[in-house]
């Protein structure tokens, strides 16, 4: 976070938020310049955090959801950290679940306050190990204690301007591959829900696969991603009708929720300043924000912190302050919904 950010007064301080989306890493600083040296956009967002944040543990987690909000509980998503030095390659992404699992049974002692930091994990799985990715979430399973909830599909991400996301971090059309199609029909049998992250434009693909597997919860991530870089630089506004039209065509299966953040990543091309508050962000996101409310309903929405990736563009106290003031015309059962009841329901988080 800048030195010019501001410091705000917490809007509805008592309103109870549950975080479904934050990241846990320790990057030594060998892994920061390797990121740091690839020429895309995502690499320059996730370098611009990682000056401040390359070690986002248990203490700065922890810092930011005791900063003034009433933040009760959060599901940790992967981040492709901590993994098993050695063991079978495909079994090493376990690692990261075990390392969630024990931040959760730190915070679930109360020693450190009342917030259950951690209390459902989504873990990173390669679906497209097909039939053979049935083992790796049994062991995702027993290794998050109870707390296991579903997976981030890896690798769907993707755009041909590899300005954006670089290349052989990800796979044209993944949602149409058979193999990953094989390994996406356990997750259902197993209890688990899946959170999609890919980019605005690869939305009629998610709407296909949707269809195709309509007893699977799909957890659409960042209001799908839009995106304002690369090839999409300035495009934004000729974009939003596309995505709109996307958003509303996806909320007509059930099974389909959205994540509502993710848009302070510099991917999106808002360009905010440094000194940036609330109200401006809040300005910004609204026409966002407000169509996935619109077409999904407020139990199939949940607002997301998406920290500390979002923390380049304001504090967390702020982006929660951003949230709140998009919906500040909600009646109280909504906004329950919105902040708490979704989240809690689709992680199905007994706090």
């Amino acid at each position: 976070m800048s030195p010019q950010a501001p410091v705000e007064t917490i809007i509805e301080p008592d309103l109870p938020i549950i975080d479904p989306h934050h990241h846990l890493w320790f990057l030594p600083e060998a892994s920061v310049r390797a990121i740091g040296s690839q020429d895309n956009a995502l690499s320059r967002a996730m370098t611009s955090v990682l000056r401040h944040h390359a070690h986002y543990m248990f203490d700065e987690l922890m810092a930011d959801l005791q900063s003034g909000h009433n933040v009760r509980a959060t599901v940790a998503v992967e981040a492709h950290v901590m993994y098993r030095a050695a063991g079978p390659e495909v079994m090493r992404s376990v690692g990261e679940v075990e390392f969630l699992n024990g931040v959760a049974a730190i915070a679930a002692s109360g020693l450190f306050g009342e917030t259950r930091a951690c209390a459902g994990i989504v873990g990173g799985v390669d679906l497209a190990l097909g039939d053979a990715v049935k083992d790796v979430l049994f062991a995702h399973i027993q290794a998050g204690g109870g707390r296991y909830r579903g997976i981030r599909a890896r690798y769907t991400a993707y755009d041909d301007d590899t300005s954006i996301l670089g290349s052989g971090s990800s796979r044209p059309q993944l949602l149409l591959d058979t193999k990953f199609r094989s390994g996406f029909k356990h997750l259902q049998p197993m209890g688990l829900s899946c959170d999609m992250w890919l980019y605005e434009p690869q939305l009629p693909d998610l709407i296909n696969f949707a269809s195709a597997f309509s007893d699977t919860q799909i957890i659409l991530c960042h209001v799908g991603s839009p995106l304002g870089v690369g090839r999409y630089a300035g495009r934004l506004p000729e974009r939003f009708p596309i995505w709109r039209d996307n958003i509303r065509a996806l909320s007509q299966f059930p099974n389909v929720a959205v994540k509502l953040g993710g848009l302070g990543l510099p991917l999106r091309g808002f360009n905010f300043a440094p000194s940036a508050g609330s109200a401006e962000l809040a300005k910004a996101w609204a026409p966002y924000i407000e169509t996935c409310i619109e077409a999904f309903g407020v139990h199939r929405c949940m607002f997301e912190s998406n920290f500390p990736m979002d923390s380049g563009t304001c504090s967390y106290a702020v982006l929660w302050n951003a949230f709140k003031r998009t919906v500040s015309g909600a009646s109280r059962d909504e906004k329950a919904a919105l902040f708490y009841g979704t989240a809690a329901r689709m992680y199905r988080l007994d706090l």
